[in-house]
């Protein structure tokens, strides 16, 4: 990603969505065996005037992981069937999951083929290793030894099937496309920096949805995230953002990984300021914000404290914060849990964004990219989201109503 992220001014110009999003164009997805739910969901789709033959009822287990297996027969498919026959196509351009649909999904099951073959790499492997131990080996044959090791570490790596569990709502986002690869990730073709590359990728914009969740550790808090939405789009969102970089702002742009990520935190704090919306405040040492020093806090980025969530804010009605870490939204509901989203929204904010895995730092949205569109006040939360997202069918969940525009009053 390496230098994209200076071509993000000139593509943000370049509208992705033809008009941004409208009640009538979100579909609410619920369990009909919560009954909190079903009950959340009325009251949303009430509140934001969505139509009633917009609510799909599924009946998943409710917990917050679910099988591959499962997740198929309880939740895509039923969704599925309710988008291709009750509408036309691009009439629905979003889908909200609501509270008590699961979380995380897992990875294909293996097949007995694959046990099979997974246990004949295995041993395989084994030998080879054992046969490298010697010190009489040659180095012909160690370096042909090597070389079947790489194959078969790679072929490993496929069967484990590591890289196939994802977030239940980034898969979401393709429950309308015919195929796509389910290992690692999938490219998102409405994200801006893949503009140059749309041809080549494995789904276009028409097979993609948007996503998010109204979700949380109760029912209540996921009430006030509806609520704190709305009366904050009444006068725009009020208060302070704060910008927690781990490193001063480079001189220069070339940057990369960890650099360009934390760049791109002094890029957002940049757009924010120069927008007017509200004062911004920015840490650019390695200590993160600590208890009191974030008061009134509307907007936040920062980074890395893994599922150590550091009570340093007064949330505003409204706020919407991102902490850039490895496992943020493994979880919503365990009591004892610290990890970033649950906490924030345990403690006031309205809209969060986070992994249920390991996502790698390249998937995280850019944040120069999302905050600059938040604060532009055309494009709705989810839009935000979209058009800042790397990667599809992967860890990343916004959790936030969709239709959200914190600024959308100026």
């Amino acid at each position: 990603m390496k230098n994209a992220l200076f071509l993000l001014l000139f593509l943000l110009l370049l509208p992705c969505f033809a008009h941004a999003l409208q009640p009538a164009e979100v579909a609410v997805v619920c369990n009909s065996f919560v009954e909190e739910s079903m009950s959340l969901a009325e009251y949303y789709m009430k509140a934001r005037g969505i139509p009633s033959k917009n609510l799909i009822k599924i009946r998943p287990p409710h917990k917050e992981s679910v099988s591959r297996r499962d997740y198929e027969r309880d939740i895509a498919a039923p969704i599925r069937k309710v988008l291709e026959n009750e509408f036309s196509p691009g009439t629905i351009r979003a889908l909200v999951v609501m509270y008590g649909v699961p979380l995380r999904v897992g990875a294909p099951q293996r097949t007995d083929e694959e046990e099979e073959r997974l246990q004949q790499l295995t041993t395989r492997r084994d030998e080879l290793r054992a046969s490298l131990k010697g010190e009489d080996v040659s180095e012909e044959k160690r370096s042909a030894a090597e070389k079947q090791l790489k194959i078969i570490s790679n072929a490993l790596k496929d069967l484990s099937k590591k890289g196939y569990s994802a977030a239940v709502d980034s898969e979401l986002t393709l429950v309308l496309a015919n195929d796509y690869p389910l290992a690692d990730w999938v490219d998102n073709p409405f994200f801006l920096g893949n503009k140059d590359k749309l041809s080549s990728m494995p789904v276009g914009r028409d097979d993609v949805l948007m996503v998010s969740r109204l979700d949380g550790p109760s029912p209540a808090i996921v009430r006030r995230m509806i609520d704190d939405s709305l009366a904050a789009e009444e006068k725009g969102l009020q208060g302070r953002a704060y910008f927690d970089a781990r490193w001063k702002r480079p001189a220069g742009t070339d940057v990369s990984g960890s650099g360009f990520y934390d760049l791109s935190i002094h890029l957002a704090a940049e757009r924010v300021r120069k927008s007017g919306r509200m004062p911004v405040v920015v840490n650019d040492d390695d200590t993160l914000f600590q208890p009191g020093e974030a008061p009134e806090a509307a907007l936040y980025c920062g980074w890395y404290s893994l599922a150590r969530y550091v009570d340093a804010f007064e949330w505003r009605p409204g706020s919407i914060g991102i902490h850039i870490a490895s496992q943020e939204c493994q979880t919503l509901r365990s009591g004892s849990s610290r990890v970033w989203c649950k906490r924030m929204l345990e403690e006031g904010a309205a809209a969060v964004v986070g992994p249920v895995g390991e996502p790698y730092l390249q998937a995280y949205p850019v944040p120069e990219a999302f905050f600059s569109m938040l604060v532009d006040g055309y494009y709705t939360l989810v839009e935000s989201y979209m058009l800042s997202l790397p990667w599809l069918s992967w860890k990343m969940v916004l959790v936030g109503d969709p239709l959200y525009r914190p600024f959308a009053a100026k």
